[in-house]
């Protein structure tokens, strides 16, 4: 193996250990190589165990690890601002909402800032601070314990507080979809704030980029079933878009005429 192809595989493995998952354009801009070139590599690479390979890209071997909040911020960034765009032209003036943990909820906040008189109970002190200059809003932050490493409020008293309020919209994002649409999370006391979102409010909306049917957490949160609509940036595999049908969710695939 020549020097170069070995620091290419090298960046490539990289990469992919700190995103957790990245897709093929992006390691070709990332590398300066064709995507014919990386699809080969991270075949090779696949079939030394070193990393999985997936339609589109490549991820860890083991995605049932979280990853670091910064890192979660700018993957798939313009993916997950699309996704918070097409949540929000959802959501009328005037609204409540319960908002959860999440860069793609906050991504959705953003896109919010110019709603008038909403109503907002977020357990996430970056969403509070977003919705900040959003003409007459107002903001609710629950109480419990600041995770200070991404913004969020965790512990009973969280979750406890959401159970008080019954709001309009639910919006909450996840760590994982399982194929059988089982919504998975990291944290215990994140699952039990969204659990109470999913109880309170009158329409639940979930925001998830493609990248979470990779990931495995081992934290149940409950069933795609129970959402009333799904914003996503890619089609969802047959089995859960058989499974929305069967429920009845609303099916939002961004950069498509797709809603079904």
């Amino acid at each position: 193996m020549s020097n170069a192809l070995e620091r290419r595989r090298r960046h490539i493995l990289r990469l992919v250990n700190q995103h957790g998952y990245v897709a093929s354009e992006e390691l070709a801009r990332e590398l300066a190589v064709t995507v014919q070139t990386v699809r080969r590599d991270v075949n090779i690479m696949a079939g030394q165990g070193l990393l999985a390979r997936h339609h589109g890209g490549a991820s860890t071997l083991s995605p049932a690890e979280n990853i670091a909040y910064s890192d979660r911020q700018i993957l798939h960034l313009q993916e997950k601002e699309s996704i918070g765009r097409e949540a929000a032209r959802a959501i009328p003036d005037g609204a409540s909402l319960f908002i959860n943990i999440g860069t793609t909820t906050e991504a959705f906040a953003r896109s919010l800032r110019t709603h008038r008189a909403l109503r907002v109970i977020t357990n996430n002190i970056h969403v509070a601070t977003l919705l900040a200059p959003a003409p007459q809003c107002s903001l609710i932050i629950t109480g419990g314990s600041v995770r200070l490493r991404d913004g969020g409020i965790v512990g009973p008293a969280a979750a406890a507080m959401i159970e008080q309020y019954r709001a309009d919209f639910g919006v909450i994002g996840i760590s994982g979809i399982d194929a059988d649409g089982t919504l998975l999370d990291f944290d215990a006391d994140e699952i039990n704030a969204a659990q109470a979102i999913i109880r309170n409010a009158r329409t639940v909306f979930l925001l998830a980029d493609h990248t979470k049917f990779l990931r495995r957490p081992m934290a149940r949160v409950g069933h795609i079933s129970q959402v009333n609509a799904f914003f996503t940036d890619q089609a969802p595999p047959p089995g859960i878009r058989a499974i929305l049908r069967e429920h009845d969710v609303q099916l939002h695939v961004i950069g498509t005429q797709e809603c079904s």
